[in-house]
């Protein structure tokens, strides 16, 4: 045990060389923050960072189970920091298996000879290429958890140069990946090496503006300046011993945060389940995971029918209506009241350990697609899915989700509604 200790140690060391803070700014922060926006016509979670020399702002789509951060380098990426990382470096052993290539039409950015290489991952559309790991300056706004503050600079922040055609599937004007994963070259990884604070992050979904934390709360809101980090509820992260998604190596983990979802209640009434469904096998299949890349949560066949019947039998009289794709079950809105958290329909439960529930009220449960019809908000997503649930972005959306690395635990408030707050409701204006 000592000798794997020892390594971990060395490799937190690395990390924390590679990416440590451009010494422009003496002052270190407590945390980071990154805006979010939502795009009307992807339903993609959009952030910005500044990257290069001189600093340009850059789109990214968020992808909290992305393992690494990419960027197209194809199409006009200039920057006289840009250093690709060298095959067998310090740098290159952080990631899990990368390979050694060469590319002989450079140099120049995302095309240099004996440089580390990884595979970037479009999750959205399921693809992805073989792409060149790089370094090169990143800036970003520092909070103290109520208000932004100073801008500081990671002057050695590592990525993945992608091709153009890798683009596809992402929102306009989006230019690569914001990869929040379980890896070490992640970006709430290098940001908290960077800087020294807690293996934390948390996101705040919203159909407007969110907002992403890197470091601990607390994680204050307008109008009130409510701490919502005294109010999560914690669960155990997961850790998928395959990775099931993209290009993996033999014996490579998932990036992706599994949690344990032990059942499914519908106005605290349990469904009937597969249960071996709700667990993670030994090839990585099965088992509940969290994506803001997925619009809406997915579940395979059988658990969706069954929440699907559940959830009909407890409003008995609400008319169905047809059905708008891609959901399965619709109703006539006006057979429903409304509530602080949404319409008012059966509230639906995932049941996790030591009977803690994330509890899904009506404004997460229901999407309106027309005046007059809401459609319950979950995919049907077939009967062989590599991972049987899904949580996708508008389950999540002004609930604050935080990731707890360092714990390995998954902490998540109910609905801000009921604190008469949202995710948009962190405060921007008094940027430095």
């Amino acid at each position: 045990m000592a000798v794997s200790s020892n390594l971990l140690l060395l490799s937190a060391s690395l990390l924390f060389f590679m990416v440590s803070p451009s010494m422009q700014a003496s002052f270190r922060p407590k945390a980071l923050v990154l805006p979010l926006s939502k795009d009307a016509s992807t339903l993609q979670y959009i952030t910005q960072i500044k990257q290069r020399t001189p600093l340009v702002p850059v789109k990214l789509t968020l992808d909290v189970g992305g393992d690494s951060s990419w960027v197209d380098c194809e199409n006009g990426y200039v920057s006289s920091s840009y250093k690709p990382v060298p095959c067998n470096s310090a740098a290159c052993n952080l990631a899990y298996s990368p390979s050694c290539g060469s590319c002989f039409g450079g140099p120049k950015p995302g095309c240099n000879n004996n440089t580390c290489n990884l595979f970037p991952t479009n999750n959205i559309k399921h693809g992805a290429t073989i792409g060149e790991v790089a370094q090169d300056v990143v800036s970003v706004q520092s909070t103290d958890e109520k208000n932004p503050g100073e801008v500081v600079s990671v002057s050695k922040f590592m990525f993945t140069c992608a091709w153009s055609f890798l683009m596809e599937g992402l929102a306009s004007g989006v230019k690569g990946v914001a990869g929040l994963g379980r890896t070490k070259i992640s970006m709430p990884s290098q940001f908290s090496a960077a800087f020294s604070f807690p293996r934390k992050f948390a996101v705040c979904l919203s159909s407007s503006n969110g907002v992403v934390f890197f470091g601990d709360g607390p994680y204050t809101f307008l109008p009130s300046n409510i701490d919502i980090s005294k109010s999560l509820v914690y669960t155990p992260l997961i850790l998928n011993p395959a990775k099931t998604v993209g290009v993996a190596s033999k014996g490579e983990p998932s990036s992706d945060y599994y949690i344990g979802v032990t059942g499914i209640t519908v106005s605290e009434k349990p469904v009937a389940l597969n249960k071996t469904l709700l667990s993670v096998n030994k090839q990585g299949y099965g088992g509940t995971k969290i994506s803001t890349v997925v619009p809406y949560t997915v579940m395979e066949t059988t658990i969706y029918k069954a929440v699907v019947e559940a959830f009909i039998k407890q409003i008995p009289g609400a008319p169905r209506v047809p059905v708008v794709a891609p959901f399965g079950t619709c109703f006539d809105a006006k057979s429903f009241g409304s509530s602080r958290v949404g319409p008012a329909v059966p509230q639906i439960d995932l049941v996790l350990p030591n009977r803690v529930v994330w509890r899904i009220f009506g404004a997460n449960s229901m999407v309106q697609v027309k005046n007059d019809v809401l459609c319950l908000g979950f995919v049907d997503g077939g009967l062989e899915p590599t991972t049987s649930i899904v949580i996708g972005g508008h389950q999540m959306e002004d609930n604050l989700v935080q990731f707890d690395l360092a714990a390995s635990r998954l902490g998540f408030s109910s609905s801000l509604l009921f604190r008469q707050t949202t995710c948009s409701n962190f405060n921007f204006t008094t940027a430095a």
